[in-house]
């Protein structure tokens, strides 16, 4: 049994910053606590910011030698990824029932997704043993391997708006396949149970502090959740990986250009703290890295437009920007406010085919992504807008797995 230690706050908060209106009170409220740290030492709030558990989604967070699992988030690595192909938008419209067929066979949403055939990728060749949890959970990482979560996360097809060099393609419309999901089941039980162990460390932490407990990084439960969260960032974007390899198979289009970040992890960086370079622990809970130069895809709804961006660096984010449009209400409200037949029609409107989806994800349940972008015009720049035209999620009914 681990002996819990004396919690004690800084004397003062952590310094942080805030972009962006009207964000959730309770939200706001997590961030500030969360820089009562001891182990804190900066943060920031992205402007589609909404209540997590312990640190609020949109919440960057980075501390000293310490990582926290709850910081960190349940779906390890979740990440974004795009791929653009070699034929025109303006394919989508003739083909529609041919790239729907490809999303159906191709991609399985939910708990229970799975392949009647595994599929192959050579993370699974990696050290599953890095951790009793990983180690014991292989084979279902394996069976889930090339599927998708529940809840916001999605595989669509969507036209691509180029109107600058940035990315190295003429300028144009292009057919994209854009995903989002993470480490699965996997990546959740890590969380679990290294959450778990961290809140037994530190269990006079106040109630409000309780999914904040942390792991020193020098500890044995600390060096193994650092390893376990990382092999599950390979697994995640190998996930992506098998989705974009089969599908694009199918598609038979040459591939002009791959972008990919992620989310919910933590990094090791070094940033200016009090006038100082410390190497710190930046954990990022539903939050893009935008370091100078770096690209990354920012998402809106089913049927508003993603954009594709390139980070500005800006110290005071500590270097990150937005990961989405960010929710405005709960799940279960969602379901109490959207029935199909009332929404349908916006959807159809933007010209959007939805395959597959709950009422809890219908473009009503999200912030305007154009505010959202321009709350933040200060950590990236935007090189082209995606649009989605089919869209596929996790059914009706399917616990939220975001």
């Amino acid at each position: 049994m681990t002996t819990a230690q004396h919690f004690r706050s800084r004397p003062e908060p952590a310094p942080w910053r805030m972009w962006g209106t009207g964000l959730e009170e309770q939200a706001v409220r997590q961030m500030a606590d969360a820089c009562q740290l001891p182990v804190s030492v900066a943060g920031a709030l992205m402007p589609d910011a909404h209540i997590g558990y312990g640190l609020p989604i949109g919440g960057v967070l980075a501390t000293e030698g310490a990582v926290i699992p709850y910081a960190v988030g349940v779906d390890i690595a979740c990440r974004m990824k795009m791929t653009v192909f070699d034929r025109p938008a303006d394919r989508i419209a003739g083909e529609k029932e041919r790239l729907a067929g490809i999303l159906e066979r191709e991609t399985r949403f939910g708990l229970g997704a799975a392949f009647r055939r595994r599929r192959d990728h050579a993370v699974m060749d990696a050290d599953w043993s890095v951790a009793p949890v990983t180690r014991r959970f292989k084979d279902k990482a394996w069976a889930q391997l090339g599927t998708s979560g529940s809840g916001n996360h999605f595989v669509e097809f969507g036209e691509l708006t180029v109107t600058g060099p940035d990315l190295g393609l003429e300028a144009g419309k292009y057919l994209a396949l854009l995903s989002h999901s993470g480490s699965r089941g996997t990546g959740a039980q890590v969380c679990s149970y290294y959450s778990r162990f961290a809140m037994d460390r530190h269990r006079d932490l106040p109630k409000p502090l309780k999914h904040l407990a942390w792991l020193d990084l020098g500890s044995e439960a600390g060096r193994e959740y650092w390893e376990a969260m990382n092999l599950m960032g390979q697994y995640a974007a190998a996930n992506h990986a098998v989705i974009h390899r089969h599908i694009s198979r199918e598609l038979g289009s040459p591939v002009l250009l791959d972008v990919e970040n992620h989310h919910n992890f933590a990094w090791k960086e070094t940033h200016c703290i009090g006038g100082e370079e410390r190497e710190v622990i930046v954990h990022r809970k539903g939050a893009t890295p935008a370091g100078e130069g770096v690209w990354g895809i920012i998402p809106g709804s089913m049927a508003t437009p993603g954009f594709v961006v390139r980070g500005k660096g800006n110290p005071e984010s500590l270097k990150s920007a937005a990961h989405g449009a960010g929710r405005v209400m709960s799940r279960k409200k969602a379901k109490d406010t959207f029935v199909w037949g009332n929404v349908r029609g916006e959807i159809e409107a933007a010209g959007v085919w939805v395959l597959s989806a709950g009422t809890d994800e219908v473009p009503g349940v999200y912030k305007d992504i154009h505010q959202v972008m321009a709350a933040q015009q200060d950590l990236v720049s935007v090189l082209a807008r995606f649009d989605p035209k089919i869209v596929k999620m996790a059914p009706p009914g399917e616990k939220a797995e975001d």
